[in-house]
């Protein structure tokens, strides 16, 4: 009886152990578990901070940029310090986070005229975010939209398909002229303001 009592006994603290080790064992997967999704919501978190950080760093950039140049409307313009071909212009205009200016207003046309005259020794002309290197006589931006603002000088454009790209003509009270695009030309970029 008592060999009765203490197999019982045994039989009972075995189960007892193995009904004690898998609560263990789930306790510690739904604990790496929970741990998981705090890694998950931590790193969630740590990426929105660092988008949060570089729109920052985007904003000081571009304030950066509107107080070394102009503000216009939801614009800042910078011209450039040298004189470049209008596609090394247009390179460096996006490495810069903009494009070469693209004037889609007389009021900005106007804007842009005024600037220039202060910031671009000896007035001159400069190249423009127009061109019509895909489709020869249909003008668009650099990112290959569609204009609705022209600002053509008289007779231009003249150039059929040699003069690919445009100019911002002080000489002509900021009328556009179309140009051959490897002329060695000043530009002014142009910074979308959020």
């Amino acid at each position: 009886m008592a060999q009765k009592r203490f197999l019982i006994l045994l039989l009972f603290t075995i189960l007892l152990l193995d009904h004690i080790t898998a609560q263990s064992s789930k306790a510690r997967k739904h604990s790496k578990r929970r741990v998981k999704e705090k890694n998950g919501d931590l790193k969630s978190q740590i990426d929105k901070l660092w988008q949060e950080v570089n729109a920052l760093k985007e904003m000081q950039a571009l304030q950066t940029v509107c107080l070394r140049g102009t503000k216009v409307h939801k614009k800042c313009y910078l011209a450039s310090d040298g004189a470049k071909h209008f596609h090394e212009a247009n390179e460096d205009c996006i490495a810069k986070g903009g494009t070469l200016a693209i004037p889609r207003d007389a009021d900005e046309t106007n804007a842009l005229r005024e600037y220039t005259k202060k910031s671009l020794p000896g007035g001159g002309d400069f190249w423009l975010g127009v061109t019509d290197m895909v489709n020869e006589g249909k003008f668009v931006d650099v990112n290959g939209m569609v204009l609705n603002y022209f600002n053509w000088d008289r007779s231009q454009p003249n150039g059929g398909k040699r003069e690919n790209c445009v100019l911002f003509s002080h000489s002509a009270q900021g009328k556009w002229v179309d140009e051959v695009c490897r002329t060695v030309k000043r530009y002014v970029c142009e910074f979308l303001i959020p």
